[in-house]
């Protein structure tokens, strides 16, 4: 434990920190928008502040790193409908209770007396489902390629313990689809990223030259103390000053090239790339992971029948823009006022990764867009 609390204030030391906010001031010389991609990350620096130590001309834009928020509405609906259901018992992470659907969440489920269960794994919810043979019980698999690994170990242990009574509704989505996306977009004017450490301590960054060359854009492997994200975001101008466009990694305590090959492995096995919507943003091709053919018994949106569930989009939230980087939370009509904590309109500002929450709880009232976008 001793060893870990050394760790944690070596990458906390606010000595460092400055040294490298210093040095981001020293080479800064043009207006950059650099997209950090995970909401862990976003929240990391507005509660340390790192977005008020940063030069004017660096502009940190918050991408759509939250797997919560870019579930879509519709499959929110879906798991509603099905945790609805008087022979379910219905499982998922905490931070998906509050999330808002068309016109409840699964916490008016529960308290309207359904059997809906916070589990800390999937591994939990076999488990129920075991337990109960008499129910059917169903895990919302939802997150990036962090959480591939352990939902589709459910399936596989599931199967092999002849579970009938157990399924997945999955919203698994991928990282370098939504980047593609983003910098393909007309409306883009991020100029570097800051990859998602936790993600590609499981994938490796393999997949990320191809998107930089493509792209002449510059990513850093980043991590989520202080001096992580500082020597992220330096890396990142540094290549920005310089003209140069490569794949750093920022991170290397964590995350290699290749990533965890046997969790790979694992995902490959259960799941396939299929097309996937995101919250806010639309459907982006072959940008999630979906169940393969032999396991197609373990679907929970076909075994319920709930896949003709269509729904909109809230007209008042812009969680898409923020989630594509091309807004801030402070800009949408209804942050703070009729969107809030107690009352959200949209996963962004419910989800402990949201961008709305954390500008909310961390006291960000200011858009901090530069006036110049085209750079």
């Amino acid at each position: 434990m001793t060893d870990t609390f050394a760790l944690l204030n070596q990458f906390r030391n606010a000595e460092l920190v400055k040294a490298g906010i210093a040095e981001i001031h020293r080479i800064t010389t043009r207006h950059w928008a650099i997209m950090e991609i995970c909401g862990g990350q976003t929240h990391a620096i507005l509660r340390y502040g790192l977005d008020e130590l940063l030069p004017e001309n660096v502009e940190l834009v918050h991408g759509p790193g939250c797997p919560v928020c870019v579930t879509p509405l519709e499959l929110i609906d879906k798991a509603l409908a099905i945790a609805s259901q008087p022979d379910v018992i219905f499982t998922t992470f905490g931070d998906m209770m509050r999330v808002p659907g068309s016109n409840r969440d699964l916490f008016s489920i529960k308290a309207e007396g359904g059997k809906v269960r916070v589990v800390y794994s999937p591994l939990d919810a076999v488990k129920i489902a075991a337990e109960n043979p008499d129910k059917q019980v169903v895990f919302f698999a939802i997150g990036f390629e962090t959480t591939a690994p352990v939902n589709a170990m459910s399936v596989l242990q599931a199967k092999a313990l002849g579970l009938k009574n157990f399924s997945i509704l999955v919203s698994q989505v991928c990282v370098p689809p939504a980047m593609h996306a983003i910098l393909s977009a007309p409306e883009n004017r991020v100029k570097g990223f800051l990859a998602a450490g936790h993600v590609c301590s499981v994938m490796g960054y393999w997949e990320y030259p191809d998107i930089s060359q493509k792209y002449h854009i510059p990513i850093a492997v980043t991590g989520f103390e202080p001096l992580d994200l500082v020597e992220g975001i330096l890396t990142t101008v540094r290549q920005l000053e310089e003209g140069r466009a490569v794949v750093e990694n920022a991170y290397s305590r964590v995350v290699s090239e290749k990533g965890n090959i046997p969790a790979q492995e694992l995902i490959k096995k259960v799941f396939e790339p299929c097309d996937r919507g995101w919250r806010g943003i639309g459907e982006i091709p072959m940008s999630g992971l979906g169940l393969r053919k032999e396991f197609a018994d373990f679907n929970a949106e076909t075994r319920f029948d709930v896949g003709a569930i269509k729904t909109r989009e809230s007209e008042i939230c812009i969680a898409g823009q923020i989630l594509r980087g091309t807004r801030k939370p402070p800009e949408c009509p209804a942050f703070g006022t009729l969107c809030n904590q107690d009352h959200p309109l949209g996963a962004t500002m419910v989800s402990s990764e949201g961008a709305c929450a954390a500008y909310l709880r961390y006291g960000r009232s200011r858009t901090g867009i530069s006036e110049n976008k085209t750079s």
